[in-house]
């Protein structure tokens, strides 16, 4: 691109962030030490973000002048081996962390006196559940994203209806979590199968819209039928997880956990084994995927992902696919919906709104769609990231405005793309002899 363009460019984007961060940035309304509100300016923050949004602009268009510009080799670049291999061996350290992070929560006494204090506290678990939530979330829409490349804004639906089946079923019957969790889960996919009829014949744009009109149903559905749901009010009440028939007690009696293993009853064992059983769940999301991607399902999947036309051509099912991926990730949604309803014990319709299926497709989107290891590094920047700003206030939404963007541009199909389909052509290409093509050396 000429200079000149480029820093025209790049002055219109600064007028840009000039015009936004002014009544943004620049001026905060403050509570005045002797009452009263008063105006604080703060035009320097300004000066430096335009200078940061001129500077950014102008280095991304002269980043892209350099790639446009011809190269004598189209290899891969030079980072993608060392990259696949270090998500290798990233993948079960992660996971060997996983497991091991909640073990030290308790402290553990060697004896003589010697006593290893806890290394982990209740909000670093309870921040680990809610990462592996999403996580699991994730997992389950990218098997309609990411794998069967059906846009699907409204997937907090199904993460709804796993939660009211718990919830209802457990208070109305009295039923265990472990009895109303399949049950959860196949709600949700017979919802899933539901939506999946209506958009069998769109594509894009149009599939998202329905999507999103699907999930915002059955939010006002859950609003407005209070004699079912509870309207606004939500459950509250929900019974909590027992290990098994066990319930985690501080009375330490024989009936309950503590009490069953002999051991001191400690509110940190319930969350514990809410973490490993989030983690669990997790990872039968997880392994269910990857044993599915390489089944002829999981193939049609992929194909339809590809090209439609194509795979009508091949002679595939379009309606079994569609319906079977929308059921089997809406069925982990409503498992993950069910584990949400027992953590909290109290459930509302303000918990499944909009922002948790743009929060879940952001997740896809931005770890690499149909990329397992991406969608759950992504959800642990994005979950767990976020709250390494918490201290910056207002500032964090910019932060993590800012590393989204910077992510999608020189990342754009995401932290870890991996689109290529599990069955491939491999082999040397053989040459065609002249005598068997029109004109030349084949």
């Amino acid at each position: 691109m000429n200079p000149a363009t480029a820093l025209k460019d790049a002055a219109v984007t600064g007028l840009v962030a000039l015009a936004l961060f002014t009544p943004l940035v620049g001026l905060r309304t403050d509570v005045s030490p002797t009452g009263g509100l008063y105006l604080r300016q703060r035009w320097s923050d300004v000066a430096i973000l335009v200078g940061l949004a001129f500077a950014g602009r102008l280095a991304l268009l002269a980043w892209r002048g350099r790639r446009s510009l011809p190269t004598a080799s189209t290899a891969p670049g030079w980072w993608e081996a060392p990259l696949r291999r270090l998500g290798a061996v990233f993948a079960p350290l992660l996971l060997a962390f996983a497991v091991l992070m909640p073990l030290s929560a308790f402290s553990w006494n060697l004896g003589g006196g010697f006593v290893i204090p806890a290394l982990t506290g209740r909000y670093e678990l309870d921040l680990g559940i809610l990462v592996l939530t999403y996580v699991m979330l994730g997992w389950g829409l990218n098997i309609v994203v990411g794998l069967a490349g059906l846009l699907d804004l409204g997937y907090v639906a199904f993460y709804a209806v796993g939660a009211y089946s718990y919830a209802l079923l457990a208070t109305t019957f009295g039923w265990s979590f472990w009895a109303c969790l399949p049950l959860a889960g196949i709600l949700a996919a017979f919802w899933g199968i539901l939506l999946g009829f209506p958009v069998l014949r769109l594509r894009g744009d149009y599939l998202a819209i329905v999507t999103l009109a699907f999930g915002e149903i059955i939010r006002i559905v859950l609003v407005n039928w209070v004699s079912f749901t509870g309207g606004p009010n939500g459950i509250s009440g929900i019974p909590r997880p027992t290990f098994f028939g066990l319930p985690f007690s501080m009375s330490g009696e024989p009936g309950t956990f503590a009490g069953f293993f002999g051991i001191e009853p400690d509110p940190s064992h319930r969350i514990v084994f809410l973490y490993y059983l989030i983690l669990g769940l997790a990872l039968l999301t997880n392994w269910v995927t990857v044993r599915l991607r390489r089944q002829p399902l999981g193939r049609a999947w992929e194909a339809l992902r590809e090209d439609e036309i194509a795979c009508r051509a091949l002679g595939i099912n379009i309606t079994t696919t569609k319906l079977t991926a929308f059921a089997i990730g809406a069925m982990f949604g409503g498992f993950a919906g069910a584990f949400f309803a027992t953590r909290q014990a109290f459930i509302s319709p303000e918990s499944f709104t909009f922002i948790e299926s743009a929060i879940v497709l952001a997740i896809v989107v931005l770890g690499g769609m149909g990329s397992q290891i991406g969608v759950a590094v992504a959800a642990l920047v994005m979950i767990g990231g976020f709250e390494l700003f918490r201290d910056l206030q207002e500032w964090r939404m910019l932060v993590f405005g800012a590393a989204m963007v910077a992510i999608m541009v020189l990342r754009p199909r995401g932290l870890v793309a991996s689109r290529t389909p599990t069955v491939t052509l491999s082999g040397r290409k053989r040459a065609i002899s002249g005598e068997l093509v029109g004109q030349g050396h084949g």
